[in-house]
């Protein structure tokens, strides 16, 4: 499948935050411009930065920041945090940017995306697209001429990866899409390291593990909620695929590498009693919420009562606390 291969829809397009005008454009076809609502300098830019997907980055900053005091054994040079967080945020912008380039025909169909910028009109096809790529190359420039040419390799490599691999070839094709496709978004944690260290060590890579198994069982609870959006457009989630049952037999055995995996770092060396006792704590919270999801879905619980969002959004506070104690554990020993 190429990126030039896409199908695209024509849609409806939706003003968008401050638009008072609809009109129909099949996005990028010839003279669709004549019929385009004309929006103000700001609703652009806010279109722009949507396109970069800021919600998401959050998370990959959070992962980010902490292993760069975890490898310093300390605070890192606030600069260098700085430049750190700019590159990877223009970085993983660049690759969502392109991921929404590539996908704006099924995006069109599924409710949970029918408002973003390429739907709506607000941006053309074309826009995000040199947008995408202009993003890719001064996240890598940046990286490369002021952090370190390891950290901007890491960081193309992870946005190369979601584009091309998970986007264009796994999210389609295979129920396995969101395991391996998450690995770009492991990456976070090899260059938070690589960037104060210019190299990559065994904390890195075990906690590049933790967000390997992480991946699945924060996703697959969101999937099963929107199934049908995805069923809709042909996306072989495994939600899609397989009863409740199944996914969430697959979200406990995930749960249990990942907590596993997790308190590997204090054994290893490289934390100390509060790591490891954070980390327990919210790996056994996480487990609970895990079994208590695989429960409800054998008493074969549908619609509300499922609380399948639960596990999603204890999913992201688990990241956070865990990556936090990261920061802090260099502290306390």
């Amino acid at each position: 499948m190429s990126m030039s291969g896409v199908c695209v829809t024509a849609v409806e397009s939706r003003p968008a935050d401050g638009g008072t005008t609809r009109t129909v454009e099949a996005a990028g076809e010839p003279g669709a411009d004549s019929n385009r609502v004309r929006y103000s300098f700001g609703a652009r830019v806010k279109a722009f930065v949507a396109l970069t997907k800021p919600r998401i980055i959050e998370l990959l900053l959070i992962t980010t920041v902490p292993v760069m005091f975890l490898a310093q054994q300390g605070v890192p040079d606030l600069g260098l945090v700085l430049l750190t967080c700019l590159g990877g945020y223009l970085s993983a912008g660049g690759a969502n940017a392109l991921n929404m380039y590539i996908d704006r025909d099924i995006d069109a169909l599924m409710e949970r995306t029918s408002k973003r910028p390429l739907v709506t009109g607000i941006v053309r096809p074309w826009e995000c697209l040199v947008f995408g790529i202009g993003l890719a190359v001064v996240s890598t420039l940046l990286f490369g001429l002021t952090v370190n040419w390891l950290s901007a390799w890491l960081a193309l490599g992870a946005l190369l990866f979601y584009v091309v691999v998970y986007t264009m070839i796994l999210k389609r094709r295979t129920s396995q899409n969101i395991v391996w496709g998450g690995i770009a978004g492991c990456m976070p944690v090899l260059i938070g390291w690589s960037s104060v260290t210019n190299t990559v060590s065994y904390a890195p890579i075990v906690l590049f593990l933790v967000m390997f198994f992480w991946t699945p069982p924060h996703y697959w609870p969101l999937s099963m909620k929107v199934k049908d959006d995805y069923a809709r457009v042909g996306v072989p989630m495994l939600p899609v695929i397989a009863s409740n049952k199944v996914v969430a037999r697959q979200i406990v055995l995930y749960s249990w590498v990942m907590v596993g995996a997790s308190l590997l770092l204090t054994p290893l060396g490289y934390t100390g009693w509060f790591y490891f006792v954070v980390a327990l704590a919210a790996g056994g919270m996480w487990l609970w919420e895990a079994h208590a999801l695989m429960n409800r879905a054998k008493a074969e619980v549908t619609g509300a009562k499922l609380k399948e969002m639960r596990l999603f959004h204890w999913s992201i506070t688990y990241v956070s606390i865990v990556f936090v104690a990261v920061a802090v554990d260099p502290f306390l020993r």
